[in-house]
């Protein structure tokens, strides 16, 4: 095992044993224990072959044995038994939005609940409110809860689903009966979440590629198998669906596919307004429904079919019937960003506060990724759950990102770090750090990290409050919503674009997965403002600079083009751009 997955199993054991009740110092030691190894600067396994595990602060001699045969076995017996001994719907309640350990333990010592459908029966009994701790409005949060996380069931984040269908796809490239492949659905479209994975593979020989598609690896079950059709379940629980035409149907059938379903009956109605059919099987000649190959038009590709009904190509993501094809009708559409457009991101974590690599472990990996740049804005003091950083320890840090730009400066590297913080709005909207600091920093981002049960009149004034603060250079996600967890906090989004526009303050578009904060749909808005965009990470490992690709492709959704984006900017042209507010305010 890496350190990241040892990390991942001492922090399931710290869930465990707080599922059981254990000393919470012990449950602490574990917790201490993963965000030490995570954050090691060199490999779990050379530090272990050495036996150095017991020079490690914190990692005492149970921990070094334990930490040991997971790295040597790549299991434990010690983790293996207490998942044995925990009841697998009490991990299950984890997952409810607003149970923590101690309520799960307390519910299952008083009660006896120990799955989800035990605890719902409960809740409509009326007998969780009558528990110490708990409450009416605990009760119907829980209910709520579980209701929301049923409703989810089927739905998958986009950051699931694309590793597993670009595997697919690489597999269908691959095989000599395939000639086309794609996929389609809310997924090609990018959509924040779907429910099901869309394939689409042109063949002469369908039922071979169907086959070679329910043989692969990674599936749990063949959900059905036909002729020219297959779904399967994959690991992870997401349903992918595999549809075979012939070449000659491939670009109407991917057309259809894609969708949306409105962006789709708007485009067969332009085909019948001018004397034609379209549908998943081709444009005809036609004013009657038809699958006539005689009255076919041909077109080899999607740029043709939108050509014949008098439109310019509208890329997958744009398919969503909000203008779009009224924009086509005029002319060509923008060009639209691309994630390899992006020069770093402004908005990152690193050990410093609640991150899993130091600055100098981040400036190499980002470095050798070929960015330009790459922020660091770790929480400030309140978000204390997050280990923030008062007015000292960020001082502290300046001169550890300095030394460490200076390094790279002598290495001959145009790369650099920013110094920066994400600033907590407070509940009474002001910020938790003074001017002064926040005026020594190159980039600042604001954020509501607490109190998301205000009214909308008061968040809504907290986020204006602090667009309107000269220092400030970012709203960070600004509904603070969790995709398929929580719900966005009340907020008059359209009266901060509009406030963000005559201070010249700029929106984040979170790219964590969870977030895709400002949503897609109100792009379009904050863009005739003039409004410009952020695509953030919001990264806490290095894996998260991926999230660029993501972010990219939400941003393509609400018609951005790299225009529109700050951090398409080359690093001086960015440094001008952060220094322009603060400039108009003096």
């Amino acid at each position: 095992m890496d350190k990241g997955q040892v990390a991942e199993v001492l922090v399931n054991i710290a869930t465990l044993l707080e599922l059981k009740g254990e000393n919470p110092f012990k449950t602490r030691a574990y917790q201490n224990a993963a965000r030490t190894i995570e954050t090691l600067s060199e490999p779990l396994d050379k530090v272990v072959a050495e036996a150095r595990l017991g020079d490690i602060k914190g990692i005492g001699e149970a921990l070094q044995q334990k930490i040991t045969e997971l790295v040597t076995t790549g299991r434990l017996q010690y983790y293996e038994d207490l998942k044995a001994a925990t009841p697998p719907g009490l991990v299950a309640m984890l997952d409810i939005p607003g149970l923590g350990s101690k309520k799960i333990k307390a519910l299952h010592d008083e009660l006896g609940i120990d799955t989800v459908e035990k605890l719902e029966q409960a809740c409509k009994d009326g007998r969780i409110a009558g528990l110490k701790g708990f409450g009416e409005k605990t009760q119907t949060n829980i209910l709520e809860g579980i209701e929301r996380r049923r409703s989810y069931a089927s739905r998958h984040l986009i950051s699931e689903a694309l590793p597993q269908a670009d595997s697919m796809l690489e597999a269908l490239r691959s095989h000599p009966d395939v000639v086309r492949c794609s996929a389609a659905g809310s997924l090609r479209r990018h959509r924040e979440v779907i429910g099901d994975i869309d394939l689409l593979a042109s063949s002469k020989q369908p039922a071979e590629v169907i086959e070679y598609f329910t043989s692969q690896p990674g599936i749990i079950k063949v959900l059905a198998k036909g002729e020219t059709k297959a779904s399967v379940l994959l690991e992870g629980g997401i349903q992918a669906d595999l549809r075979v035409v012939s070449d000659a149907e491939y670009s109407s059938a991917l057309l259809y596919f894609t969708g949306s379903k409105e962006h789709n009956i708007v485009m067969r109605q332009r085909a019948i307004d001018l004397g034609l059919r379209l549908n998943e099987y081709g444009l005809f000649h036609s004013k009657e429904e038809t699958r006539d190959p005689k009255l076919l038009a041909k077109c080899r590709t999607e740029e043709e079919i939108f050509e014949k009904l008098g439109l310019h190509y509208i890329p997958p993501e744009m398919r969503e019937d909000m203008g779009e094809i009224a924009l086509a009708e005029k002319g060509p559409l923008p060009r639209l960003i691309e994630w390899t457009d992006l020069k770093g991101s402004l908005h990152n974590h690193s050990t410093w506060s609640d991150g899993h690599q130091c600055p100098e472990e981040i400036a190499k990996a980002m470095r050798e990724l070929g960015l330009a740049y790459w922020g660091i804005t770790d929480h400030s003091k309140s978000s204390f759950q997050a280990n923030g950083l008062d007015a000292t320890r960020v001082r502290q840090q300046l001169k550890e990102i300095a030394a460490i730009n200076a390094t790279l400066a002598k290495e001959g590297t145009d790369f650099r770090l920013l110094t920066g913080t994400e600033v907590d709005i407070l509940k009474d909207g002001s910020l938790d750090f003074p001017d002064d600091l926040l005026a020594e920093l190159d980039v600042v981002i604001a954020s509501i990290h607490s109190s998301f049960n205000q009214t909308e009149a008061e968040t809504t004034q907290r986020l204006i409050g602090a667009a309107q603060n000269p220092y400030v250079h970012i709203l960070g996600h600004l509904t603070g919503r969790l995709l398929l967890d929580r719900e966005p906090y009340k907020v008059d989004q359209r009266a901060v674009i509009d406030a963000c526009a005559e201070t010249g303050t700029w929106i984040e578009l979170n790219a964590h997965p969870k977030r895709f904060d400002l949503d897609w749909r109100l792009w379009p808005y904050a863009k005739s403002k003039g409004v410009k965009c952020v695509i953030n990470c919001d990264a806490h490992r290095f894996e998260h600079a991926g999230f660029l690709r993501l972010g990219a492709g939400i941003a393509r959704k609400g018609w951005l083009t790299r225009e529109d984006v700050v951090n398409t900017l080359p690093l001086k042209a960015l440094l001008n751009e952060l220094g322009r507010k603060r400039a108009k305010a003096r």
